[in-house]
């Protein structure tokens, strides 16, 4: 069969991100921060979402051809969408000019947003795949045989997207619980030469990895618990050997880990370190955690592996401890991390949530003002998203003011915020991009993690001058 995997560069978004369900790029705050945000946070040339790397792997191991078609729709026999949130509908429109152009063709939908919401597609010819897409490579011909396309679509509405009403067919795939089955992503079909993570590296181009997923935390809003619950771990030798083919095959030079919480087993984490630190030549890499999975020791051996970026989630303190003295804010285990990460030369990127229905002015300048004592190498402001099948979108439907999911970027206000207006919320999230990049401290701070290549400069430049025989 010919499989056309879809994708779509008309809406700015980063699928892989936020659980899959994708997330928007952050307006650019003015004065210096747009400078920043146009180098290291571009969603242009972030690599392919990695499930879509799986699924080139493996429809190929069962011998289909592969295609990757960006905003275009050639002739095939499967079409295959892994829609975003902010993205369903260009995709829902492309879903049904693929049924118009090509009543033949089957079309597929999988992802999280089509797991945790299978809803959004009722009314559309397709077939949605609820749990890991990569169950296909076991499960292809069952699924196959459910998707036999019945009559032809002939008049092309748009469907409404209630949640109330389910689509007329949906195939359960379950999750692979031995992850050290499948195959190595193919990354081909995706032109590979051009990924890069400007905020994590500085050495291109960049894959995406995992050695785990799911989590042992219990966040209600966290989007990975929607379908990644308990913690499943691949071995760290065969981690290792992705990397090695990774480098050889096509060249890449920096591997983003895409794991939900990184180091929640540091007997695991500690191995893959050392696997990673017999590699010929230097990689970097990048994971994501919280401050408490990152003792110092296990730090220590990532960085030597080639750890060179961190991204953590940071709460700031309650109002009476932060008002209480800067001192006592330091206290915090986010701040210890990054100090230390900041002397090891290590980019540190610290997620902040402000929009919760209880946040008033004043709880969102605090959160403010903690990122700029903690001074990550970049802060991240999202505000508050309450994802289709998480904890708190069940919980707390009554204070989402919002129920368009196109409006899911992780950047637009979308709960209802009695205590302060959606345009004040809006107002006050630029301000804390724009205070936070736009500051002194930051870039004496930070100047040797943005630009490294500069920094080894000075101090070969240093070591030079200190050779030289005295006038």
């Amino acid at each position: 069969m010919h499989v056309v995997l879809w994708d779509t560069r008309k809406v700015p978004v980063v699928k892989d991100l936020a659980g899959g369900f994708g997330a928007g790029p952050p307006r650019a705050p003015p004065g210096a921060g747009r400078w920043f945000y146009g180098r290291y946070f571009s969603w242009k040339r972030w690599p392919a979402a990695l499930t879509l790397g799986y699924l080139a792997a493996a429809f190929q191991r069962r011998g289909h051809r592969v295609h990757y078609a960006v905003d275009r729709l050639p002739p095939a026999d499967l079409y295959v969408f892994h829609p975003a949130l902010v993205t369903l509908d260009a995709e829902r429109r492309a879903m049904l000019e693929v049924r118009r152009r090509q009543p033949g063709c089957r079309i597929w939908v999988v992802g999280p947003a089509a797991s945790a919401a299978p809803e959004i597609f009722a009314g559309l010819p397709v077939t949605v795949l609820r749990g890991e897409p990569e169950q296909m490579l076991w499960k292809f011909d069952e699924v196959l045989e459910q998707s036999k396309v019945e009559g032809r679509w002939s008049k092309v509405e748009m469907p409404s997207s209630t949640l109330d009403s389910r689509p007329s067919n949906v195939f359960a795939l379950g999750r692979v619980e031995d992850l050290d089955r499948l195959p190595p992503p193919d990354w081909t079909p995706f032109h590979p030469g051009g990924f890069r993570i400007g905020y994590d590296f500085w050495r291109f181009p960049t894959a995406l990895i995992q050695s785990s997923r799911g989590c042992t935390f219990s966040c209600a809003y966290c989007p990975y618990l929607a379908g990644q619950k308990g913690l499943r771990l691949r071995d760290p030798g065969a981690v290792v050997e992705e990397i090695r083919y990774g480098r050889r095959r096509w060249g890449f030079r920096s591997f983003k880990f895409r794991d939900p919480l990184f180091g929640q087993d540091p007997d695991h984490a500690h191995r893959l370190a050392e696997g990673i630190a017999r590699l010929p030549g230097k990689i970097q890499f990048s994971v994501e955690t919280r401050a408490e999975l990152l003792p110092r020791e296990l730090l220590r051996a990532l960085k030597d592996a080639g750890l060179c970026s961190v991204t953590v989630g940071a709460e700031a303190p309650d109002a009476r401890r932060f008002s209480v003295s800067r001192a006592r804010m330091r206290e915090t285990p986010q701040h210890e991390l990054i100090e230390t990460c900041r002397r090891w030369g290590i980019r540190t990127v610290a997620s902040f949530i402000i929009g919760f229905p209880e946040d008033d002015e004043f709880s969102i300048r605090r959160v403010a003002r903690y990122a700029r004592e903690l001074n990550p190498t970049f802060a991240n402001f999202n505000l508050l998203t309450p994802y289709p099948g998480t904890e708190y979108f069940a919980r707390h439907g009554a204070e989402i003011a919002d129920f368009d999911f196109t409006h899911y970027t992780s950047y637009l206000p979308v709960m209802q915020t009695p205590l302060v207006l959606p345009e004040d919320v809006r107002r006050l999230h630029a301000r804390c991009i724009a205070r936070f990049y736009n500051r002194w401290r930051y870039l004496r701070s930070n100047a040797s993690l943005l630009w490294p290549v500069w920094q080894r400069f000075a101090t070969r430049l240093g070591q030079k001058d200190s050779k030289a025989p005295p006038l």
